[in-house]
């Protein structure tokens, strides 16, 4: 079995940095007044996150080649700020900083600014940007975060008319330790028009650049779906002050792709491997994700955010086989979902975790069913194949998992996950489902952020889902834009003092619709 490779030194991700270009460090430095009169920008704002109780991915981009300086503190003030060494950033990473900073204190507000100097004039110094996460604690204190996913999808975009993706600054308002973004962090494959006409005479006018305006498949286009969401004002404001803790799905790439896919007439490029490495490239540039030496591209990971919890990310897109049937009866190259070295991974991870709450975020929900063609309602693109008896195809990976948990005694495992554009509650049990080797456990849906609303879905009840809270579009009603007001996003709660996990599930307009306490059983 692989070891699980540790979080990257400073000096690690300079040497990733130098074969991949995929990372680029950065140093930190005082900001210095400049009086040329052309100075660099900071071009997105800053990023933070897989942050723990020592360290945090921090990230910033420039307007040209540069000497990034990054400094951090633990206070407002920067007083007493500390400095690591300075880092270029060139057209190779689209001028990308991007830092694991390390040796922090557990359980603080770690204050950090970039600065950048145009590499070809010593004198010009951008102004300094400043943002803030909070490190793991050490200690029982209340634990806080969010989750959802879907930002920017089937059409609608940043309409500043309407404030823009305002559910980010809802979440902002609760002031989480930090965001779980459960996939489709942009849709590489939705195209924007400039108006869209609404049921109530309308228009959602979005705004438009031209990486937005068909579908990606060049790096650049793969680039610009990132950029584009840190257009937004709030998004902006979000990811200053708190740090996200990101996996894929599909649309970063392209709808329900795996190696099977086809294309249809948008595309040029019909390799979906050589589009699927662009996608992960532009990914791993963009998003204040940690990398491993191990495997370039990683996306599935474990991120320790204290005594009460750890968070495990799943990667249910690089590893799959292609979408099909999904009722083959034993194992083989179309069942994989997760694959052999992510699930033993995923097994020895709980197993040997001390956390009192073991957090799976899932891109995708485990019983719900997703069709690879909705409308002719065939093949699947999910794990659920609509057979609801003994585990088939892909559900057998799951059966294998959940029975471990079971015989393992790992106690206090909760399922997060978003895709479908709805927000539900499911409590699995074992009493109410087929296959019954396995602990009841809940999975809690949530999203989109920022696209369409759909849904809801049809349960397979193999695994034994019963619904006890959704809130979808009404039937017959499909892709509602932002402005219906059915966006979703999560929020949990961990008590400091006993470890009670409060799941809300809120709107963008904050409402509370539904929410539940889940006290922890011990092992």
């Amino acid at each position: 079995m692989r070891r699980t490779p540790p979080i990257q030194s400073r000096r690690q991700i300079l040497k990733l940095a130098g074969a991949s270009a995929l990372m680029v460090p950065v140093g930190l430095a005082m900001p210095r007044i400049s009086r040329a009169a052309s100075r660099p920008l900071a071009t997105h704002g800053l990023q933070s996150g897989d942050i723990g109780a020592n360290h945090g991915v921090v990230w910033a981009r420039a307007d040209r080649p540069a000497r990034a300086v990054f400094e951090v503190a633990t206070n407002e003030g920067f007083r007493d700020a500390r400095t690591l060494p300075y880092a270029d950033v060139l057209p190779e990473n689209d001028y990308v900083a991007k830092l694991l900073a390390e040796d922090l204190p557990a359980g603080q507000d770690i204050f950090y600014r970039v600065t950048f100097s145009d590499l070809t004039d010593v004198n010009a110094v951008s102004e300094p940007v400043s943002g803030r996460f909070r490190t793991a604690p050490a200690d029982l204190r209340d634990v806080s975060f969010t989750w959802s996913g879907d930002t920017v999808g089937q059409g609608w975009g940043i309409d500043e008319s309407r404030g823009g993706m305002k559910a980010y600054a809802t979440m902002l308002n609760h002031q989480p330790d930090f965001f779980i973004h459960c996939g489709d962090t942009v849709y590489a494959d939705g195209a924007l028009k400039a108006e869209v006409d609404l049921p109530d005479g309308t228009k959602w006018k979005n705004l438009m650049t031209d990486e937005k305006a068909k579908v990606a498949e060049t790096l650049a286009e793969f680039r610009g779906q990132y950029k584009y969401n840190l257009m937004d004002k709030h998004v902006l404001a979000f990811n200053a002050q708190v740090p996200m803790l990101a996996q894929w799905d599909d649309h970063e790439v392209t709808n329900n792709w795996s190696d099977s896919k086809q294309f249809d007439e948008r595309y040029t490029e019909k390799n979906v491997r050589l589009l699927a490495a662009r996608a992960a490239r532009a990914f791993h540039e963009f998003v204040p994700i940690a990398s491993f030496d191990s495997e370039q591209g990683r996306v599935y990971r474990k991120v320790s955010y204290g005594p009460l919890l750890d968070v495990f990310f799943l990667d249910m897109r690089r590893y799959r086989g292609p979408n099909g049937d999904n009722v083959e009866t034993a194992p083989g190259a179309n069942t994989v979902f997760l694959g052999r070295d992510q699930i033993e991974w995923l097994k020895r991870e709980l197993l040997t975790s001390q956390a009192t709450w073991k957090v799976i975020s899932a891109d995708m929900p485990l019983g719900l069913l997703v069709w690879n063609d909705s409308k002719l309602k065939k093949g699947f693109e999910g794990i659920a194949n609509n057979e609801p008896g003994a585990p088939k195809g892909r559900e057998m990976e799951f059966a294998g998992l959940l029975s471990f948990i079971k015989s393992a005694n790992i106690r206090n495992t909760v399922w997060l996950t978003a895709d479908v554009h709805y927000t539900a509650a499911h409590y699995y049990d074992p009493n109410k489902a087929a296959f019954q080797d396995f602990d009841p456990f809940w999975e809690f849906v949530s999203g989109p952020i920022h696209a369409g609303t759909f849904g809801p879905n049809q349960l397979d009840k193999t695994f034994g889902p019963d619904v006890k809270y959704v809130k979808a579009p009404e039937p017959g009603q499909e892709n509602l834009s932002p402005a219906a007001g059915l966006q979703f996003f999560g929020h949990v709660k961990i008590a400091g003092n006993s470890g009670v996990m409060t799941v809300t599930l809120r709107d963008a307009a904050d409402a509370a619709l539904w929410s539940v306490d889940l006290t922890p059983q011990p092992a």
